[in-house]
């Protein structure tokens, strides 16, 4: 069973970074992680989970909500089937729990805790 495993995540004070990781794992030969889309999600609390940044199979089409633009950088290693999010200049908003997903087959992470605060 194709399962996704995040790591990275913690506490950082504001301005910080942290590198998340989405690593597949449980998979079979059957599973191309390198014809499938990356995605990033997170969910503050009290809030709906919101899509941050999205990856193409091949890397050539990314997209980031505009609130991490130029702060944070997803990209993909499709040979060790790991995907990550680089967060640089992290922000008291930026706490959320984080969620890899995969599409297509709807494959989700259980996420990883982020905490920006001083």
């Amino acid at each position: 069973q194709v399962q996704l495993v995040e790591s990275g995540g913690g506490l950082v004070q504001p301005g910080g970074s942290l590198r998340l990781s989405c690593a597949v794992s449980g998979f079979t030969s059957r599973f191309t992680f390198n014809l499938r889309n990356v995605r990033w999600y997170r969910q503050a609390p009290g809030k709906e989970r919101e899509l941050v940044a999205q990856i193409s199979s091949a890397g050539a089409t990314i997209y980031y909500v505009d609130s991490v633009k130029g702060r944070f950088t997803i990209s993909r290693d499709n040979a060790k089937r790991t995907a990550f999010l680089q967060m640089n200049s992290l922000k008291p908003e930026d706490t959320a729990v984080y969620y890899c997903n995969i599409e297509p087959g709807s494959y989700w992470g259980q996420g990883t805790q982020v905490t920006v605060s001083s």
